[in-house]
């Protein structure tokens, strides 16, 4: 490989990390909803997998019954955060499929780099 082509990898490596970058940032504007106990409880999550709300219904409020509430918040939650974390992974799918053409290197596992 010469020089040149040694530079412009490296330039569209750059490039990929700027992206990389700039989507991460933006994140946090991309906000998913899920619901649990048939909507008694919805949460709403980032996509940097923040939660941002949960909102209780009012019927769901049973002082009697506490574990219910607890298990549909962990329900709400985790339904938010995987998928807060499956439009993250489109997010930063966007990035690479454009600069690594078919969606990346054959054999390369690119979870390990956040995508």
């Amino acid at each position: 490989m010469n020089q040149f082509n040694m530079a412009d990898m490296f330039g569209k490596i750059s490039d990929m990390q700027a992206k990389m970058k700039e989507v991460q940032d933006r994140l946090t504007e991309v906000v998913v909803e899920a619901e649990a106990g048939g909507g008694m409880v919805k949460v709403k999550a980032n996509g940097k997998r923040e939660l941002i709300s949960i909102e209780l219904d009012k019927d769901v409020i049973d002082p009697d019954d506490k574990e219910m509430i607890e298990d549909l918040v962990v329900a709400g939650v985790n339904r938010a955060l995987a998928k807060a974390e499956e439009a993250a992974k489109e997010k930063m799918q966007e990035v690479y499929k454009d600069i690594l053409p078919g969606g990346g290197l054959p054999g390369m596992d690119m979870s390990k780099f956040g995508l």
